[in-house]
């Protein structure tokens, strides 16, 4: 049996990691580790390797600030140690520790966790425990990087590494299963009911004729709502719903759960939708008002009347023991509206005529939706993959956006954080990039718990600003990306504001850097470029 790999091993890896921008060398890098490594050691060396510590459908938390981190590292200083070396598993087995620490005491015993670790620790393993610490690897292996490697490492396509942990999950998992068992393994690999699934995506299209164009010349529509889309998981009465994030809110959803038992005419099934909040005359409310729904643990019945939702169906990934995501659109379609009365479905229509789209988008914008989603008939379905067999359509300037820093307010905003620093994720390196700042769109209510959340995520702070985590998306409404001197990244966004949170968005699914050159190279269709200095 060789010996334990230490964490230094690990963290030089990193380092490589970080010295590289070709995605085929980090894959390379991955591989060789990866393939170095003892069986036990996969899961967990994965997952630090990306900086995610836990798998998505796990819902433990680390809760650690960085305040608490500085205090724990000034306190070992200078402290000189001859202890035994850091090894990858006693790392991820202080990380399970330290998130599993609760009730009285618990804030003593996460910090003497830590405290051990650091005291154990070389320079370049204390730089990658806090980079773990807090998500922020900056070394540019993102999930799909991250599947390259394994890929590599296992001599198997990178699609079968992809199928599997859409499957599972948890891609510490799918790794060891691709290095111990190839691809015979990672194919047994399947959906199961009560085990969430990470949903297809969908890229951003300009107008109806492209998606005309990109499907050839005929696609399936669907109203896009302004709501949470959820994936109801159903086994005779047993019902359990999760979010996009992979998040259990069946306890948020009681009537949502009703509906499932009682209208979806399965005994097995695992079907997706949107759950909408509406308000007189099953108008849609804001999704402000929706996420108050998924946020409430307590008193469900009383918020239940007094938010109302509607749940629209669009698409199903499983029926009576049978996966059904390479099946297409088409053809899944037709067995879900089987299943379920239409006042269940999304609005939906199938056209080859632009001006058909056309009004069908006015009609769904006129019921107070987003707009449309475009969904091309022989299309399979690629969870967690974002492509061009899906496409968005709305008419308004929007981007996701993650907040990474915030100036305290002045004026009527003293006492606040009311000012955010708005930031893109760039695909090469995996930062998030700032490309604008804004206070525009809140309420004072929102003003206070934004601070509040703000204040519990930051890693550092100025006299005038804090910074933090890359948690919180917000979707922002802009007239025009701009170039910027200021700015790394190179943009500015004009006349953003707010238009909501998405707190059911993750930081890996906003919008990247180099969607934001594609949109800015885009204005130039129908402007002149300044050609003077």
């Amino acid at each position: 049996m060789t010996e334990e790999t230490t964490f230094s091993e690990l963290a030089r890896l990193c380092e490589e990691l970080a010295s590289t921008r070709k995605r085929t060398e980090k894959a390379s890098l991955i591989a060789a580790f990866l393939k170095s490594l003892r069986e036990e050691e996969v899961a967990p060396a994965t997952f630090l390797i990306v900086g995610s510590i836990f798998s998505e459908v796990d819902p433990r938390t680390l809760e650690i600030s960085y305040a608490t981190v500085s205090r724990i590292m000034d306190r070992v200083g200078q402290t000189t140690l001859f202890p035994k070396a850091l090894t990858i598993l006693g790392v991820y087995e202080s990380f399970s520790e330290i998130a599993a620490a609760s009730g009285k005491g618990s804030r003593r015993r996460k910090e003497s966790l830590l405290e051990g670790m650091f005291s154990q620790a070389t320079d370049v393993e204390a730089k990658w425990l806090v980079k773990n610490l807090f998500g922020e690897m900056q070394h540019g292996v993102n999930e799909g990087v991250m599947m390259d490697g394994i890929a590599k490492a296992a001599g198997v396509e990178v699609a079968s590494v992809r199928r599997a942990n859409m499957a599972r999950g948890n891609l510490g998992e799918v790794a060891r299963i691709a290095l111990t068992s190839g691809v015979a393994g990672l194919e047994r690999v399947t959906i199961q009911l009560f085990r969430p699934v990470k949903p297809m995506l969908a890229e951003m299209a300009e107008d109806i004729p492209q998606v005309l164009s990109e499907h050839g010349g005929r696609t399936a529509l669907e109203y896009k709502f302004d709501g949470a889309r959820v994936q109801i998981h159903k086994r005779g009465g047993e019902v359990r719903i999760f979010s996009r994030r992979l998040t259990d809110v069946t306890g948020s959803l009681p009537e949502v759960v009703e509906l499932a038992r009682s209208r979806i005419r399965a005994d097995e099934a695992l079907v997706e939708g949107e759950v909408v909040a509406v308000g007189e005359g099953e108008k849609p409310l804001p999704f402000q008002d929706l996420m108050r729904r998924f946020r409430r643990v307590h008193e469900v019945d009383a918020t239940m009347r007094e938010i109302p939702v509607r749940l629209y169906l669009f698409d199903i990934m499983y029926l009576d023991g049978k996966p059904l995501v390479d099946v297409p659109n088409e053809e899944r379609w037709r067995l879900l509206a089987s299943l379920c009365d239409g006042d269940l479905l999304a609005e939906r229509m199938v056209t080859d005529d632009a001006s058909a789209a056309e009004a069908f988008l006015k009609r769904s914008i006129d019921a107070g939706h987003e707009g449309l989603m475009a969904k091309a008939l022989s299309s399979d379905y690629t969870p967690g993959v974002r492509g061009k067999k899906w496409f968005k359509i709305k008419p308004a300037d929007r981007l996701d956006l993650v907040i990474v820093g915030a100036d305290w307010g002045y004026g009527r905003r003293t006492g606040w954080l009311s000012d955010y620093y708005l930031a893109a994720r760039d695909e090469q390196t995996g930062r998030f990039e700032v490309v604008g700042k804004t206070f525009k769109g809140l309420t004072d209510e929102e003003f206070v718990r934004i601070t509040e959340r703000l204040r519990g995520i930051k890693i550092r702070e100025t006299e005038h600003t804090v910074y933090v985590r890359p948690e919180i998306v917000v979707e922002i409404a802009y007239s025009e990306i701009q170039k910027s001197p200021t700015y790394r990244s190179g943009f500015a966004l004009r006349f953003a504001r707010i238009a909501r949170f998405r707190d059911d968005k993750r930081p890996e699914d906003a919008d990247t850097l180099q969607r934001m050159r594609v949109l800015y190279e885009k204005q130039f269709e129908h402007k002149a470029r300044f050609s003077g200095l």
